[in-house]
């Protein structure tokens, strides 16, 4: 077993060496996650056993076919990501219809209406974390708009997301999921209460009522949860760190900037060189299987690492190079099978036009002092605060 706790805040700062290394041994490894919340199972590293596995019917994203329940699982209720066929079909069925590019596209006016009056806002003072000023602000309204969230506290939300995705330790996970879980129960029993409004939630509930498919207030909680989570979450950090990759390769920058119909191409690379999911969910073997030459018993934990898949150089060439003019294609930033994540169209609409606004509004953009700590564990890859002036 290797336990990847040994290498302690290095390995949390840069993974990349670490997964190099797995990878000169083999794709797949037995491995001891990082604490806080360290975990045993196998952690598969190269990019084709990757893209494998994440399309494998044999592995289960349902941790209660093994007899396990999860304090979040019980409080949030079921989910898109902790479903299997035909209980994931049904779930992602319901709000698939929102995030086609044809519906993502049409909100792009007022992505860009929020990404002027954030950097209206920002601008005449600076010097700013891109993180509170912008990268955080702009996906949250976007999503929580979608959704029809009003106001929220977004402070204070955020520490609760944050502290989900990334645990600090002790109880503050369990508690932060107690208060969304409590808060989110308010939030559809207003819903519900209120004039029929046309937003995302508010369909979700209305079809909870209709004869046929019907989803329980425990379903309503947990797609609300992961649409309001992962909605945002991963839209920051992919924000934050195209922009301090950028920063940090400033000849990529000049040829941005010099041409910028490699826009679609630099988030793409960004995606694949600095994928804001480290590592997909859990699955778990349905049934005795193979993978990378690895025996993979019954009831074994599977984790996909698919930053460290998209640095392997047998997808890419000279994979620790960041490069805007290659087309990273077939990149596992977003998944791949049935679980493909349903808000990439979004993601990749927010991230183009905050960068093309930032960068064209920002002419001397530079970093201002060292970036923030990354986000602790193996889930999520991103920064917690990135100072920069112009």
């Amino acid at each position: 077993m290797i336990d990847l706790g040994e290498y302690g805040a290095r390995f949390t700062k840069d993974p990349y060496p670490v997964y190099a290394a797995l990878r000169e041994r083999g794709p797949v490894h037995w491995v001891r996650t990082p604490p806080p919340g360290a975990y045993e199972g196998w952690l598969v590293v190269g990019y084709e056993e990757a893209r494998a596995a994440l399309a494998d019917p044999r592995l289960s994203k349902d941790s209660t076919k093994r007899g396990l329940s999860s304090f979040e699982d019980e409080l949030m209720g079921r989910y898109v990501l902790i479903s299997d066929p035909p209980e994931h079909t049904r779930l992602r069925s319901l709000v698939a219809g929102a995030f086609t590019m044809r519906r993502v596209e049409a909100l792009r006016p007022r992505v860009q209406q929020i990404t002027d009056e954030l950097l209206d806002a920002m601008l005449p003072k600076g010097r700013a974390d891109l993180v509170d000023s912008f990268a955080y602000p702009l996906p949250m309204t976007v999503i929580c708009e979608l959704l029809g969230v009003p106001d929220i506290d977004r402070e204070a939300f955020r520490a609760m997301s944050n502290e989900i995705v990334a645990p600090s330790g002790g109880d503050t996970e369990l508690a932060a999921i107690e208060q969304l879980a409590a808060y989110l129960d308010e939030l559809i029993e207003d819903k519900r209460c209120a004039e029929p409004a046309d937003d995302l939630l508010g369909a979700l509930i209305r079809t909870r009522a209709e004869d046929g498919d019907r989803l329980s207030r425990a379903e309503l909680r947990g797609m609300a949860f992961i649409l309001l989570v992962a909605g945002h979450e991963t839209t920051v950090n992919l924000i934050t760190t195209a922009v301090h990759t950028l920063l940090t390769h400033p000849d990529q920058l000049a040829a941005l900037r010099a041409d910028m119909t490699l826009l679609d191409g630099a988030v793409e690379e960004v995606l694949r060189f600095e994928g804001p999911v480290e590592t997909a969910t859990y699955r778990y073997a349905a049934e005795p299987m193979e993978i990378g030459g690895r025996s993979i018993a019954v009831g074994d934990t599977v984790m996909i690492g698919l930053d460290a898949a998209d640095r392997d150089a047998a997808y890419c060439p000279d994979p620790h190079r960041f490069d805007i003019h290659r087309a990273p294609q077939g990149h596992l930033a977003f998944g791949h099978g049935i679980h493909y994540c349903l808000g990439a169209p979004l993601a990749r609409l927010e991230a183009r036009v905050a960068l093309r606004s930032l960068l064209e509004r920002c002419p001397d953009l530079a970093l201002d002092g060292p970036p923030g700590d990354w986000l602790s564990g193996m889930l999520m890859r991103g920064l917690r605060s990135l100072p920069v002036r112009w």
